[in-house]
């Protein structure tokens, strides 16, 4: 009957075994291939939104958004730790006892049986023996017993300390992984001592139950700074919320520095710190930090990570759509405030400023807002022909107007004006969807860069009590021309009052829902071609009415101003999709640069690196070392020779052959 092994000794047994540091191992594997892929420790939002509130309650609790941090993964690293300690501990007095032991009881019959041995008709002397096996490397100890003498050599033998490297390896790897891991900070969260901060807070209100000390084990967490600021606190993601983690220091941002390729690309980015004692504003230590070259300060590190806007001042014309009326204010990026729009509450939500933009113009302008056959025909002016016109077209401004239901537009305006074929336009683009692309709108310049003229021609085409003045220029042009007989002058002003009229009330899209309803199908092409054809005549006119209003000069007929005036038909249109009837168009800017910092504490990393250089050597140790054992017994006049390795192969076999030449041609030796 088996004997009933006890429960420690059967623990001892399981966690000692190969197979449970194995499956530990594939564990481990598989999470870590787990955190490769998967973006770790991102705010839970941005993971809702990318993996849908379905995937997101799969994926959550299984820890899957910070593998390395998650309970289960240190748990799994603390018994690997233990098991593999247990198996070098089982291991090592056999390991030890075989590097230190020559095996010189081996008997006449088993350096017979093994696969390499010979036996010399004459018997060697010791001495010579011993000789030669010293010159081939091998240490030796001789056993007389019987008149017989039995040589035990050896070399090699602390190849199996490779096994023991090997494992003290993962284990010292572990326990950096835990260190980096806080595992403190996961206990006190699990007590409740410590909770993340899950409000919109100012850093100096978050209670200290959220707020770590400076002397936290390990961090790793993000601060942006913009020129000039000072900080002394990072934030680090913990799932629904975050904690405060108090440095030992402040940083100061004194400057940021970037540089760009010809397309504008980032090709270099790098910041002058300071690093500040935070009692006394001293500074302790001066460096520039580059991507890759950080400022290590005690144990800190402190990463360029990153680069962005810090607050810059924007100066913008903000054009009412209704009355087209611009007035000037400065607003700061990264900054909200309330707006009126027609009586009309509105929140302005400032985003990043955007110094450089490489942009495929061929698809920006081709992105028209009003999509309609009319539209596509009266854009054939702003066709680019390249589908891959790369671009850097300067800085721009992203921005969101919110209506007091909360419901948002969003907007991508542009600095400079955009060329093409010697004419400007200023580029702004909006959107309802964040996961919907920004749809463009050109709104065409005059000769001074000015949206000035467009606007006055946008007031003319919408102003009804104007329409009969144009209709009657057009209609008289359209005499003198011979397009139309005087009887019919009266009823070409009718069509082109009503041609204005749709166009007032929605642009190409409500001309075309005209069509679609009052027109029979088989007559709605020959129509359209004749709106178009009306259209492109009044703009014309509308655009003298409206210099003649101001007290301005009629604008010659070029070919630059056709082009004007057809750009300004298909911007007019575009407008009407436009949202609230405000343009905040973008004028000017004093830049603020701000610099992304990642700063850690991470006492593993070097234990890490230890635990690789031990791996390394174990590996080496157990691939490129080989432990040869050789026995030569001496007696009755006979030499017997004996060879084994831990690894039988061709080297074996011609060290064999090469060390009993060497002893054979030792017997002859006169």
């Amino acid at each position: 009957m088996t004997p009933k092994t006890s429960f420690p000794k059967a623990l001892y047994e399981l966690f000692s075994s190969m197979r449970f540091a194995v499956s530990l191992l594939t564990i481990l594997a598989i999470s870590s291939i787990i955190g490769t892929v998967l973006k770790q420790n991102e705010p839970y939002a941005n993971y809702k939104i990318e993996f849908g509130e379905f995937w997101f309650q799969v994926f959550h609790p299984l820890g899957l958004f910070d593998v390395y941090h998650s309970a289960w993964f240190l748990l799994i690293l603390s018994f690997l730790v233990l098991s593999t300690s247990l198996c070098i501990w089982r291991q090592m007095p056999g390991i030890w006892k075989d590097i230190r032991g020559y095996r010189e009881n081996a008997s006449n019959n088993s350096l017979r049986l093994m696969s390499h041995n010979i036996e010399l008709n004459n018997e060697l002397p010791t001495e010579d023996v011993i000789d030669t096996l010293a010159d081939r490397g091998y240490r030796s100890r001789i056993r007389e017993e019987n008149g017989q003498v039995l040589i035990a050599a050896k070399k090699g033998s602390f190849q199996r300390l490779g096994y023991v490297f090997a494992h003290a390896a993962i284990v010292v790897i572990c326990i950096g992984g835990l260190l980096d891991g806080n595992v403190p900070l996961k206990l006190t969260e699990l007590f409740g001592f410590k909770t993340p901060e899950t409000r919109d807070l100012p850093q100096s209100k978050v209670p200290p139950q959220s707020r770590l000390p400076e002397d936290n084990l390990s961090f790793r967490g993000n601060v942006t700074l913009p020129e000039g600021s000072v900080g002394d606190v990072i934030f680090l993601n913990a799932g629904q919320g975050y904690f405060v983690q108090d440095l030992p220091f402040a940083v100061r941002l004194n400057k940021f520095y970037i540089e760009h390729y010809s397309t504008g690309q980032p090709k270099l980015f790098a910041s002058d710190i300071d690093l500040l004692d935070k009692k006394t504003g001293t500074v302790l230590k001066r460096a520039k930090v580059e991507v890759n070259k950080p400022l290590i300060y005690k144990g800190v590190a402190v990463y360029q990570a990153s680069f962005g806007d810090g607050g810059s001042l924007l100066k913008m014309q903000r054009w009412n759509l209704n009355n087209h009326s611009a007035q000037a204010f400065d607003v700061r990026s990264q900054s909200s405030q309330s707006m009126q729009i027609n009586g009309q509450a509105y929140q302005l939500e400032m985003g990043d400023f955007r110094p450089f933009n490489i942009e495929n113009m061929g698809k920006v302008a081709n992105n028209a807002m009003a999509v309609s056959k009319f539209a596509q025909a009266m854009a054939s002016a702003q066709a680019v022909q390249s589908e891959h016109n790369l671009k850097n077209i300067g800085p721009s401004i992203q921005f969101k107007l919110r209506d007091k239901n909360g419901q948002a537009t969003e907007y991508l305006n542009y600095f400079a004006p955009f060329f093409e074929n010697g004419a400007g336009y200023a580029v702004t683009g909006m959107r309802t969807e964040v996961a919907a692309p920004f749809q463009f709108i050109r709104i065409p310049l005059d000769k001074d860069m000015e949206p000035a003229t467009f606007m006055r021609l946008r007031a003319s085409l919408l102003d009804k009590s104007l329409y009969p003045e144009i209709a009657r220029r057009t209609a008289a042009k359209a005499f003198q021309s011979g397009g139309i007989t005087k009887e019919g002058e009266a009823q070409f002003k009718d069509v082109t009052i009503g041609v204005l009229t749709r166009f007032s009330e929605g642009g190409f899209p409500a001309i075309e829902s005209f069509l679609d309803q009052k027109v029979p199908k088989e007559q709605r092409q020959t129509v359209a071609q004749t709106y178009i054809k009306i259209l492109q005549g009044t703009v014309i006119d509308a655009m003298d009415v409206a210099q003649g209003k101001a007290g301005l000069p009629v604008l010659p007929i070029d070919e630059a101003q056709y082009r004007f005036l057809m750009d300004s038909l298909v911007a007019v249109s575009s407008l009407y999709e436009y949202g609230p009837p405000v343009w905040l168009q973008a004028s000017s800017f004093d830049e603020v640069k701000a610099s992304g910092f990642q700063i850690t504490r991470a006492p593993g990393q070097n234990i890490v690196y230890l635990g690789s250089l031990l791996l390394v050597i174990g590996i080496f140790s157990m691939f490129y070392i080989r432990e040869n054992r050789v026995w030569v017994r001496l007696a009755a006049g006979k030499t017997l020779i004996a060879m084994s390795s831990n690894r039988k192969n061709s080297d074996l076999d011609r060290e064999f052959t090469e060390l009993t030449t060497d002893l054979a041609a030792k017997g002859k030796t006169p």
